[in-house]
């Protein structure tokens, strides 16, 4: 026997291999004041003696809108010159769906951080909404293979649940999140001086990814949305911030003790409410956000659960209500939209959700408000009726 032959079908196996991640969520208000050491602190958290250089992205719409923040970032960097080196201006990356649909980006973001040097002992700091941290995240998570990301989330929903998570994408070939990585920032900073310049829209869509969470994981969080809802609709700077928090700390307590973070199975209970809601965007060509594309996915799921028999008849009344409250439309036209072979478009939602993760459908559905439960086949018929119950509430609220 040939010694190739005697190793044939031979197995090793690495025994106590392991990798922690810590992933400091720091709270602040203007974190670019210099007087604000939370930037510094995080930069040095592993290195506290070194100089640590840093390129900055920053969310095209968000420059506009406060055109002073490249002065003051720079402004941050000199007052710490000790320990920050900014490498190179601040880059304007678009926001919203457009970045991670355009394929030329990534290569600019390869180049400006290939430009400014930075390797894997610098940083990509990205400020934006969810969909620049998502791009930006994921071209220092290949970049390098890996370089150290700080994620500034300027928006509700970044806040309260993208901006603290552990992924990054892009789209590709119209498929949402097609291309990506499951890379934990370096740390996340919430800085609360942000949210107040967002328009009352982008603040009001950030609120369903709060829902989403309370509804699987948190009754008293439901709760606690109901009675400040009215508040909520009209942006108050102070309930929002609770709500961040909260939605910020069961979103990262999912991540961290769900004992899936990086999705190897084929659940994913963060996800509720989004199968239809991925596809809604799709077909709206993006009119529709992604926050009030959630909430339609979530009144859609609940109405369906009720349906299916998992949830008590009466609460999808209520969790509408509440969405209702939040400012949310809850019906869209293309809920019954048909393909050219006569099926519900939207429920192609359900073939590319399965697909992204590969294995059997998982979608979460609700035992109860602050219990999702696991099912594994969406009947067609039922999300039919589900979404006639929406266009039925609609009409009725159009009425009173």
């Amino acid at each position: 026997m040939k010694a190739a032959d005697a190793a044939d079908g031979q197995e090793w196996q690495q025994h106590g291999f392991s990798v922690e991640y810590v992933l400091p969520l720091i709270f602040t208000r203007d974190a670019f004041d210099p007087a604000n050491p939370n930037l510094r602190r995080l930069l040095a958290l592993r290195e506290p003696q070194k100089r640590h250089r840093m390129a900055v992205f920053a969310d095209a719409g968000l420059l506009q809108a406060q055109p002073a923040l490249p002065a003051c970032i720079a402004a941050y960097a000199a007052a710490h010159a000790d320990g920050i080196e900014l490498a190179g201006e601040v880059v304007g990356v678009p926001g919203g769906e457009v970045c991670k649909n355009d394929p030329r980006l990534l290569e600019s973001l390869l180049a400006a951080l290939a430009a400014r040097r930075i390797d894997r002992h610098s940083y990509a700091v990205a400020i934006g909404g969810g969909a620049v941290l998502d791009a930006v995240g994921y071209a220092a998570a290949i970049f390098h293979r890996g370089v150290r990301h700080i994620r500034f989330p300027s928006t509700v929903l970044a806040q309260g649940d993208s901006g603290v998570g552990v992924k990054n994408a892009l789209n590709w070939h119209g498929q949402k999140n097609l291309v990506g990585t499951f890379s934990p920032p370096w740390g996340v900073i919430n800085d609360a001086a942000f949210i107040d310049l967002l328009p009352l829209r982008e603040k009001r869509a950030g609120l369903a990814e709060a829902v989403k969470v309370a509804l699987i994981r948190d009754r008293q969080f439901f709760c606690d949305i109901e009675d400040d809802a009215p508040a909520l609709a009209a942006g108050h700077a102070a309930p929002l911030a609770s709500l961040i928090r909260r939605s910020a700390e069961l979103h990262m307590r999912q991540i961290s003790r769900g004992g899936d973070p990086f999705e190897r199975g084929s659940a994913r209970p963060l996800d509720f409410g989004h199968w239809a809601a991925h596809k809604l965007e799709r077909l709206s060509g993006h009119a529709l956000s992604h926050g009030e594309a959630v909430a339609v996915g979530i009144a859609l799921d609940a109405r369906y659960s009720v349906l299916a028999g998992l949830l008590a008849p009466g609460a999808e009344l209520r969790i509408h209500h509440l969405l209702a409250q939040l400012g949310f439309r809850l019906w869209h036209p293309l809920l019954l939209a048909r393909t050219a072979q006569g099926g519900l478009a939207v429920l192609a939602g359900l073939d590319e959700f399965r697909e992204h993760l590969g294995g059997e459908l998982s979608v979460t559905l609700l035992a109860a408000i602050g219990e999702g439960v696991e099912a594994h086949a969406m009947d067609p018929r039922l999300v039919l009726s589900a979404a006639a119950w929406l266009q039925e509430r609609e009409g009725e609220l159009a009425c009173a």
